[in-house]
């Protein structure tokens, strides 16, 4: 059902209404009444006639009048009882401020499904519960109760009221941005983010959606609503929870490395998302996005009066990925021809004190650079706004002069500027001036960095096909009669892991390469089968307890006589009886030892929020000690799985080092793909590792299959 009711009424209950000026059923009216909400406000408390001036009712069922939304204020167990009368009134939507729901545990969790299946019955949505609130800033809907919230064109979303109170605060003090609404999202009983995300999409008095995010309950129908959405405004965000890593499963080591924040990362910037990791840089990044124009082909020129500034400037840059082109050289003449001698015109450019007698200068260079076809936008750092407070007053009159000359190049040329101050806290009018024409203009020079940063990202984003777009998972289909049958047998014996042989034949059966042997449960089939390979062979143990086979002492590799065989065979069963001596013990596969080569891992496992993920890395026995990976959210396209091997660290080693040939990285993308399409055709997969998979210059084989089925 639509949100306009909710985020847009025209009238709203206050459930918990109250005479006492420290509860928030007072706080509330008073807020509504000072900032002159255009709807109308019905205050409830059968206790009260009037409050506030207001005349009161006893339940929302006796207001005369229809009513869009009710703000409740009362305790948790009252929430039901409330919906019901609300329901019965024809109400649209509800707030419920009340803590003590899914958060507490259990317990908690039985009332939130109570509350949500009440208003689910009369057709309520519900923001919360365990929120701070909403605002709406068009219409002076504060039911927050802050004071003198700016008005403007970002839509705030968290789920903490103080990251909320910290943006509000940081708007008031240190920028001319406002917000257009802002919701707390609280325990998403009802209405989940994307939701939130569809109605702001839409919104014509919203240029950026800025987001606080702890976890969501529906990540896949979010990352679809975001890859619209971003197509079309901005969305910025800060995803808590760095630190955590999820729940770790001791099945794979895919399960052990899908940490929570690496999967949630790759999963909004593959949705166009602006993912921040610092809460400082929250705001100023939504704040320049709203303000100026994308940087279209990601190359931004540096202009300064410094050599620290411009080079930590490039530093910082280059490490968000950020090109710093060289300017061409009729721009660069012409900046030769007004700068000092020891002025540096490549890129950064250093004015060299070129500014001190004169700070028009910047205004100079500026429309020089921009005027240069390879820069994409303008960082300034340094000095400017304060010549004339640090040389001679006389300057700040021309300082305010070359600001209102850079306000216009930004909307001439469409291409934006962005302004590191030391004098930012002091001020000066000249910055006053920037800020008025829509450039912004920080203190920090990080800061700074990371919001023209930002704005690269995102015009790259835009420039960008939309490869990737397909999030829609098609359970089932793709599956092969075999693939049905080896996975139902396991289910028959009630196992949640298939054997190693089991695994290795549902790839087979789906045209994957995978290097295995027959299963051999006594020596003398072990020897057998080492005579019928006729080369060295690897043995290992096949166990459903045992799925970390090294660990159990369940290898052994470069086997070349019956002998070493028969004699392996035994160490093998000795040790995984030591390790477990309750081990179900199948046997041992005897395979054909793999030529050497790299070894790299394809894993995969269902998250929480996102459904299944696939992950792809250096693979071995170090590689939940590397742990150089990368994720995407599946379904995987073959684009995707380029730019997954493009995003680990050691990229470089595929394209061959120190005298050793390339991968084949064509046969690497083809086993992402197809994966992904298994994980889609059985949905009773929950984790698969392919550990090691050797790759060779040409071709590949998988060594190691571990398959895990869910519940």
């Amino acid at each position: 059902m639509s949100l306009e009711k909710v985020l847009n009424a025209g009238s709203v209950a206050i459930i918990g209404a109250s005479t006492n000026e420290t509860k928030r059923g007072f706080q509330a009216i008073r807020t509504l009444l000072s900032e002159k909400y255009a709807g109308m406000i019905y205050p409830v408390n059968p206790r009260e006639k009037q409050i506030q001036d207001l005349d009161c009712y006893a339940g929302v069922s006796d207001i005369p009048g229809p009513v869009d939304l009710a703000l409740i204020t009362t305790p948790a167990r009252t929430i039901p009882a409330i919906l019901e009368d609300c329901g019965a009134k024809g109400v649209r939507g509800a707030v419920i401020i009340a803590g003590g729901f899914g958060e507490l545990g259990e317990e908690g969790k039985k009332l939130q499904d109570e509350v949500a299946q009440t208003a689910r019955k009369h057709g309520i949505r519900l923001i919360g519960p365990n929120t701070s609130g909403m605002m709406n800033l068009k219409t002076n809907m504060n039911l927050v109760g802050m004071q003198d919230v700016p008005r403007g064109d970002i839509a705030l979303l968290t789920q903490s009221g103080n990251m909320a109170l910290t943006l509000i605060t940081e708007a008031q003090t240190c920028s001319q941005k406002g917000f257009s609404y802002y919701v707390g999202v609280g325990n998403e009983a009802d209405i989940h983010f994307h939701e939130y995300l569809a109605h702001f999409r839409n919104d014509p008095d919203t240029r950026v959606i800025l987001m606080y995010v702890e976890g969501m309950r529906d990540g896949r129908s979010f990352l679809d609503e975001a890859r619209r959405t971003t197509r079309v405004k901005p969305v910025v965000l800060l995803k808590s929870g760095r630190s955590a890593t999820g729940r770790r499963s001791a099945g794979s080591h895919t399960g052990a490395l899908a940490g929570m924040a690496e999967v949630a990362k790759g999963a909004f910037t593959r949705a166009g998302i602006t993912v921040l990791e610092n809460s400082d840089t929250l705001f100023p990044v939504a704040e320049t996005l709203s303000s100026l124009p994308p940087i279209a082909n990601n190359a931004v020129a540096i202009l300064a009066d410094g050599g620290g500034h411009a080079t930590i400037a490039s530093d910082l840059l280059t490490d968000m990925g950020v090109e710093l082109p060289v300017l061409g050289k009729d721009t660069r003449e012409k900046l030769r021809k007004i700068l000092p001698f020891a002025a540096s015109v490549p890129n950064p450019v250093d004015v060299a004190g070129g500014g001190d007698a004169d700070p028009s200068i910047f205004a100079e260079c500026a429309r020089i650079i921009l005027d240069d076809p390879a820069v994409g936008g303008l960082l300034i750092v340094g000095l400017f706004g304060g010549y004339g407070i640090r040389f001679a007053e006389s300057l700040a009159v021309i300082e305010e002069s070359a600001a209102r000359e850079m306000g216009k190049m930004v909307a001439e040329t469409g291409k934006p500027i962005v302004m590191h101050s030391l004098f930012n806290s002091a001020g000066p009018p000249a910055l006053d001036l920037l800020r008025e024409a829509g450039i912004t203009v920080y203190g920090s020079l990080d800061i700074a960095c990371r919001s023209i940063g930002a704005l690269a990202r995102y015009g790259a984003y835009l420039s960008s096909s939309p490869i990737e777009d397909d999030l829609i998972l098609h359970q089932g289909a793709g599956a092969i009669p075999e693939g049905r049958r080896i996975i139902q047998a396991v289910q028959k014996e009630g196992r949640n892991a298939l054997l190693e042989h089991e695994a290795g034949e549902l790839l087979v059966a789906h045209g994957l390469p995978v290097f295995a042997g027959p299963l051999c449960e006594t020596a003398d089939a072990a020897v057998t089968a080492a005579e019928r390979i006729g080369g060295p062979v690897a043995m290992k143990i096949v166990s459903p307890d045992i799925l970390h086979k090294s660990d159990a002492g369940g290898v052994r590799l470069n086997l070349t006589t019956a002998e070493s065989v028969r004699r392996a065979f035994g160490e093998i069963l000795a040790s995984a009886k030591k390790y477990d001596r309750r081990a179900d013990i199948r046997g041992v596969i005897v395979s054909p030892m793999a030529e050497p080569g790299m070894e790299i891992i394809i894993g995969t496992k269902i998250d929480d929020q996102f459904g299944p993920i696939i992950m792809f890395g250096l693979g071995g026995i170090l590689v939940e000690v590397l742990k150089d990976v990368s994720f995407r959210v599946l379904p995987l396209t073959p684009e995707g799985a380029e730019a997954m091997m493009g995003e680990i660290k050691a990229r470089a080693i595929l394209d061959g080092v120190r005298g050793n040939p390339p991968v084949d990285k064509k046969a690497i993308q083809r086993v992402l793909v197809k994966v992904s399409e298994i994980v889609e055709a059985y949905p009773e997969i929950c984790e698969m590792d392919l550990n090691p998979m050797i790759v060779y210059k040409k071709g590949l084989r998988i060594v190691d299959v571990r398959i895990i089925l869910g519940k």
